[in-house]
C-alpha cells in the first residue's frame, strides 16, 4: 500500500511539473519577439491631421493607429511626431502618390527617416527604409520597424526611449526638373507589445518629450507634447512578475518531486519493530 501511494504522488507530482511547464510555455510563445507580426499593416486605423510638419519644431502631433495625409510638393521635407513607451515596438509606414508619369522626368528616390526624442536617429531593423520609384510608377511605400522601446539605458547609449518620435520624409535622389511637383502622401505608426522578454531594471524620470522638464518644473505636470493616450506606463509592474511565480511553483513541485523519489518507503511490514 506504501508503495502504491508513493508511486501516486510520483504521478502527481509529475503531471502538476509538466503542466506548469506547459503553462510557462505558451505564455512564453505570447510574447516572443516576433518580426512579422509587428510588420503587417494595422487594420480600422483611425483618420489623422491632414498636413505635416516642414522642421522638427513643426513637427504635426499623430497617435498610434492614425493615419495621416498630407498635400505636398516634390523636395519638401515632411515632419511627423508620435509617443512611444517602455515595451513597444513601432513601425512607421509612408506611402507616396507620385505625379502622373507624363509631368516626370525620371526616376525618384524616397527616404523615412525616424528620430527619438532627442533627435538622434534611430536604426531600422526591417522595412523598407529607402526605395526607388520608376518613371512609370504610380506610388512608393517605405516602412521602418524600430528597435523595442526601453524603459532605461546608458547615457552613451543609442537604444530608443520612452518619449517623441519623429518621422522625417523626403525625396533623395530627383531629376531637378521633377523639383516642385505636386504630392500626396499617407503616414502610419504602429506598435507591438513585446512584454516582459525586453523589460529592463530602471526607468526613465521622465519621458523624453521637447519640453516637458521645464512644463514639469512649473506645473508639475507632464502633459506638454504628445503622450500615449492612455498615459505613460508607470514602469513597475512587467510580465517579468509572471515569471517569477512561474518560476517559484517549478521550484516548489521539483522540490516535493524529489522528496518523493529519495525519502524511501519506511520500514518493511514484514520486518518486526525492534529488529
Amino acid at each position: 500500500m506504501r508503495t502504491t501511494r508513493r508511486n501516486n504522488l510520483r504521478r502527481g507530482c509529475v503531471g502538476a511539473l509538466l503542466a506548469a511547464v506547459t503553462l510557462l510555455t505558451s505564455g512564453g510563445a505570447a510574447v516572443a519577439d516576433d518580426p512579422s507580426a509587428s510588420a503587417s499593416p494595422a487594420e480600422g486605423g483611425t483618420a489623422g491631421p491632414t498636413e505635416a510638419g516642414t522642421t522638427f519644431r513643426t513637427a504635426t502631433e499623430i497617435q498610434q493607429e492614425q493615419t495621416a495625409t498630407a498635400d505636398a510638393s516634390t523636395g519638401d521635407y515632411l515632419y511627423w511626431t508620435f509617443p512611444a513607451d517602455a515595451g513597444q515596438r513601432p513601425t512607421v509606414r509612408a506611402k507616396v502618390s507620385l505625379p502622373e508619369s507624363a509631368t516626370r522626368h525620371g526616376a525618384s528616390t524616397w527616404q523615412v527617416d525616424v528620430y527619438d526624442g532627442l533627435r538622434r536617429r534611430q536604426a531600422c531593423v526591417y522595412g523598407h527604409q529607402t526605395r526607388k520609384a520608376a518613371p512609370d510608377a504610380g506610388t512608393v511605400e517605405l516602412s521602418c520597424v524600430l528597435r523595442t522601446v526601453r524603459a532605461w539605458s546608458e547615457p552613451w547609449a543609442s537604444d530608443p526611449l520612452p518619449g517623441s518620435y519623429y518621422v522625417r520624409l523626403t525625396v533623395v535622389g530627383l531629376a531637378e526638373e521633377d523639383l516642385g511637383l505636386p504630392v500626396h502622401v499617407e503616414t502610419e505608426v504602429t506598435a507591438a507589445d513585446q512584454g516582459g522578454a525586453h523589460d529592463v531594471d530602471g526607468a526613465l524620470a521622465e519621458p523624453l518629450v521637447p519640453g516637458v522638464s521645464a512644463a514639469s518644473a512649473q506645473s508639475g505636470t507632464t502633459s506638454l507634447g504628445s503622450e500615449p493616450e492612455d498615459g505613460w506606463s508607470s514602469a513597475w509592474w512587467t510580465d517579468r512578475w509572471l515569471w517569477t511565480a512561474g518560476g517559484g511553483v517549478l521550484a516548489a513541485l521539483a522540490a516535493v518531486f524529489g522528496y518523493g523519489l529519495t525519502r524511501g518507503g519506511g520500514r518493511p511490514s514484514r520486518v518486526p519493530p525492534g529488529v
